[in-house]
């Protein structure tokens, strides 16, 4: 199933764009591609498509007629934050005992990062993710910024505290960014967290 939109090209720093990307996935990532599969990039955005085509689906097969729409330009606002998040970005410093190793983590993996921790999470889907501040220089204090649309049906302000929580321990076990806050903004709504539908 492919969820691009045409009227924008979405260049990722390794040269292929969403388009391709989303039409790869639609043909079941058929025949193989090894340009694709061994792109870290490529392969994030994958992820990301694959989990955006799923909640598509799961859109199509919930009662319309019961169901508030989702907002204009929800899902290629998706799809720009996609691609905006698994481009590589700043080089994140990590800790070495030894000063002469010097270790990095990309900017887009710990985007990636932060999407697939949301994506264990029944109801919502990380929109935009941002982290403010030096991140380039360890030790300085950061802030990380994500929007959320959310299922309806789903409760905002834990599910909002489990997305801030579970950030916050990710990156604090994968990274050694000194994350001083976690800002979660819910934006939109979508569909209906059919997890919680009560069963007859």
């Amino acid at each position: 199933m492919a969820v691009s939109d045409r009227s924008t090209t979405r260049a990722l720093d390794c040269g292929k764009t969403i388009d391709e990307l989303s039409d790869y996935l639609a043909m079941d990532r058929i025949p193989f591609d090894p340009t694709i599969e061994t792109c870290p990039e490529c392969l994030n955005a994958l992820h990301a498509l694959d989990q955006i085509a799923q909640l598509s689906r799961d859109l199509l097969d919930n009662d319309a007629a019961h169901l508030p729409p989702p907002p204009a330009g929800w899902l290629d606002a998706i799809m720009t934050s996609i691609h905006n998040d698994v481009r590589a970005g700043r080089s994140l410093p990590l800790h070495h005992p030894d000063p002469r190793v010097q270790l990095s983590v990309s900017e887009g993996a710990v985007r990636a990062l932060l999407r697939s921790v949301v994506d264990q999470i029944p109801g919502p889907v990380i929109g935009k993710s941002q982290i403010s501040g030096d991140a380039e220089r360890l030790g300085a204090p950061v802030t990380i910024n994500v929007t959320l649309s959310i299922a309806w049906g789903t409760p905002m302000t834990p599910t909002a505290h489990d997305v801030r929580q579970r950030i916050y321990n990710a990156l604090t076990e994968h990274t050694h960014l000194d994350v001083t806050a976690v800002d979660v903004t819910i934006k939109d709504i979508h569909g209906y967290n059919t997890s919680r539908r009560e069963q007859p």
